[in-house]
């Protein structure tokens, strides 16, 4: 096998055509038969492999730097760059990451995780570059959907402005994103559809085409559109990347390695500026069931790699539940939509666009312009679900503060994936949500700890309005408490289970969340001791439940409060400012002060002692220190 003679990523220099046409069927299934015990982002990556492979034939990785966008088409790029041998280890606790990470090797140029940043950061290395008198080049590498994203453009629009020299913009299309890309980039010829010379030619040719015989003139009419069709395809990006200030190249195919060597060398000596490269690729290239259904394989956890098929744990995802209920709340109330940023899948929403199409709004990866469409919408009388990611959701916070908060407008933010998700790691943690939105006047904060609470919550959102509503709720199997609960009430926490009588210590676990689960667990452990806390499920993180924190501030000597989220800024914090007049003491578990890493959620837990084993502990030592 050559991959097992490729210890430095300089001998794909040295390769034959035939040898890196072998090579690169060599990565693609290393890369399935890894992704397929630790699951990862695989369609992306085995589209890229043949890029990645001509990069590293043209360009000197320590010297030049490549910056991946995301980071989640890498794969081929670690196994080439000294990784091979810990590429087993993939998204696992103490191996290497999912997405590029300068902290893992020196090949990485930059951490990537979030969309759209590969431009920005590629051409910050360069204007760096050029200010220390250095000569190497900067390369971003970003997928069609990161277009959709506003920052790219921004940074493509200081590019034309600076006019660096060895900047190269490598559009890496393979006309798809998360989910279909939407937007209006395509569109972009309709100007020239318009224009007056356009329509006069093409008058002039459906004029001539009149005199035809008839059965000519169909073909005629035809091949014509079709000519019309492909000739637009290939003008439109070389006019927008024209106009902003690029020398564009393009479009190649993304999957011949010859050409593309041959083309990057030719680039590799512009002095002209700027260079934008559209390479067009195959997502999931070379492994059937992913170019089948790429959306499904973009990123996936464990699967068969000889059927393509996943395990399925046989119980409702919070996201499924969230979905579901939306859709039964909008067949009876038609103001309702429902606005997603390039996840319809992953944030249930699929049965939801199936449903009621006319109503479904997918933006792109455009976080921002997601919150301030629907602030907009909810001044026309419509009832806003924006579903987003907790890690997301972070690119939006001046949207939700300025454009939603501040003018109190009845928009829901569904908040998925809050808390700790696992082997994406540190870049897609869902730990500050409740830090950054407690601190936004208007916006009201609720949290389930099970289905039943999440679908009594998004049918009193529906119901409200009154101002904004964030619901965060966690990835994964959704708890059912198999709890009747009617409606829900604002500010009205939940005695889960009272302390004994006659107990000398009263002390209370108060739980936000998902977070009642462990609560629930570190007071069985607790409760061997004599001592059996009160546990309260708040329900409502903002506002807070005053009148029984208040009471539980002057009846316990401890509150302990246990949390899915950052314990700086978390609800944790506001309960202990609440009550700091009383003789209670008030005690946070939740994440700490530092970026949680990669690995499966439970190890990822137990670094950290958030387990109700070390909980348990913690709570001992402070009631008998």
């Amino acid at each position: 096998m050559i991959l097992e003679r490729i210890d430095k990523p300089t001998m794909v220099s040295k390769l034959k055509n035939d040898e890196l046409n072998q090579l690169a069927e060599e990565i693609r299934t290393r890369i399935i038969e890894v992704v397929a015990k630790t699951g990862g982002h695989i369609a992306p990556s085995l589209g890229a492999v043949d890029l990645t492979l001509a990069l590293l034939n043209v360009f000197d990785p320590l010297k030049d730097r490549v910056v991946w966008d995301v980071g989640h088409q890498s794969y081929a790029w670690k196994i080439l760059t000294e990784r091979n041998d810990r590429f087993d280890t993939l998204r696992q606790f103490g191996g290497i990451s999912g997405f590029t990470n300068r902290d893992e090797s020196p090949y990485d140029a930059f951490s990537t995780g979030h969309s759209s940043t590969s431009i920005s950061a590629a051409l910050g290395i360069a204007a760096a570059r050029d200010l220390r008198n250095e000569g190497f080049h900067s390369i971003a590498v970003i997928g069609d959907g990161a277009l959709t994203g506003g920052m790219s453009f921004e940074a493509l629009n200081h590019s034309g402005h600076l006019q660096p020299e060895k900047f190269i913009v490598i559009l890496n299309d393979n006309e798809m994103s998360i989910s279909k890309n939407v937007g209006g980039l395509q569109k972009y010829m309709a100007r020239m559809y318009a224009s007056k010379g356009y329509n006069a030619l093409k008058k002039q040719i459906w004029d001539f085409s009149s005199s035809l015989p008839s059965s000519i003139r169909r073909r005629f009419i035809y091949g014509a559109q079709k000519l019309e069709e492909s000739m637009l395809n290939i003008l439109v990006p070389n006019i927008i990347f024209e106009d902003l200030g690029f020398k564009y190249v393009g479009p190649i195919d993304g999957h011949d390695i010859p050409q593309l060597i041959s083309i990057l060398k030719r680039v590799k000596n512009f002095m002209v500026g700027p260079v934008l490269i559209h390479v067009v690729t195959k997502k999931g290239k070379g492994y059937s069931p992913a170019e089948k259904d790429a959306s499904s394989f973009h990123g996936i956890g464990p699967f068969d790699n000889r059927s393509g098929k996943t395990a399925c744990s046989g119980k409702q995802s919070y996201s499924e539940v969230f979905g579901n209920k939306l859709c039964a709340l909008a067949a009876k109330q038609d103001n309702i939509v429902a606005i997603t940023a390039a996840m319809c899948a992953g944030t249930g929403l699929s049965t939801f666009e199936q449903r009621f199409p006319e109503r479904f709004f997918d933006v792109g990866i455009a976080e921002q312009h997601a919150v301030t469409l629907a602030a907009g919408m909810a001044t026309k009388g419509i009832k806003p679900f924006v579903a987003i990611y907790s890690t997301f959701m972070q690119r939006a916070l001046d949207q939700v503060i300025h454009d939603v908060a501040m003018p109190n407008l009845p928009v829901v933010f569904c908040i998925d994936r809050a808390g700790i998700v696992g082997e994406d790691g540190a870049t897609h943690q869902g730990a500050f949500d409740i830090s950054f939105l407690s601190m936004v006047p208007n916006l009201r904060i609720l949290a389930p700890s099970c289905a039943e609470e999440l679908q009594a919550m998004l049918g009193w959102a529906a119901r409200q309005e009154d101002g904004p509503i964030a619901i965060r709720y966690p990835r994964g199997s959704a708890l059912c408490r198999n709890i009747t609960l009617h409606k829900f009430e604002l500010a009205k926490a939940e005695i889960v289970s009272e302390h004994s009588a006659g107990q000398d210590r009263v002390i209370a676990f108060v739980a936000a969340g998902d977070a009642l689960g462990l609560a629930q667990e570190t007071a069985s452990i607790v409760s061997e001791t004599g001592i059996n806390p009160i546990v309260i499920n708040l329900r409502s993180i903002k506002p807070l439940d005053h009148t029984l924190l208040n009471a539980l501030g002057k009846s316990c000597s401890h509150v302990f409060t246990f949390e899915n989220g950052a314990e700086i800024g978390g609800v944790g914090s506001r309960i202990q400012q609440l009550l700091q007049l009383h003789n209670a003491k008030v005690i946070n578990f939740g994440y700490p002060d530092h970026f949680i890493s990669h690995g499966a959620t439970q190890i990822l837990k137990e670094q950290i002692g958030f387990v109700p084993s070390s909980l348990a502990i913690r709570v001992l030592d402070i009631l008998n220190p």
